[in-house]
């Protein structure tokens, strides 16, 4: 047996972190990067230049870009912690684009300008609203795999 310091352990006793990004899970966090770049971008030039012109609409794209940010970090992160935290955000994300989507259908005028979760994310081919129904999925199949291996 190695003898480490007090907190470290060693090789034979480290924890291991389930990767969450093999096989389909790098799909996953190649389109959150997508998104948190594309989110991030047009948020910034819109609350930069435009944002008078529709703050709500811009601050909630701000905020999508965020959460994809915290996703992409959790998946490629991995472990137990990371997969939980990352199930939060994406049934947090999955409320917020069938809110957001709902309430740019019901009263349009409250959006002058598109957000990203704008129409269940049309503008971005529905991504926003097929991603983290896929992002679930993915994260409820490696925790019971995780389970399994145990």
């Amino acid at each position: 047996m190695t003898v480490t310091e007090p907190g470290k352990h060693s090789e034979e006793t480290a924890p291991t972190r389930q990767r969450l990004i093999g096989g389909p899970g790098i799909l996953l966090v190649w389109l959150y990067g997508v998104m948190v770049v594309g989110a991030v971008s047009r948020s910034a030039v819109q609350i930069s230049t435009d944002f008078h012109k529709a703050p709500l609409a811009y601050t909630l794209s701000a905020l999508a870009g965020l959460v994809y940010g915290f996703i992409t970090y959790s998946l490629v992160r991995g472990g137990d912690k990371a997969r939980k935290a990352a199930l939060v955000c994406c049934a947090a994300e999955l409320v917020g684009v069938l809110a957001v989507g709902t309430w740019t259908l019901v009263e349009p005028s409250a959006f002058p300008d598109a957000t990203v979760w704008s129409d269940f994310g049309m503008g971005y081919l529905f991504i926003p609203v097929i991603l983290p129904v896929t992002a679930i999925f993915w994260l409820n199949k490696a925790r019971r795999a995780s389970v399994q291996g145990a």
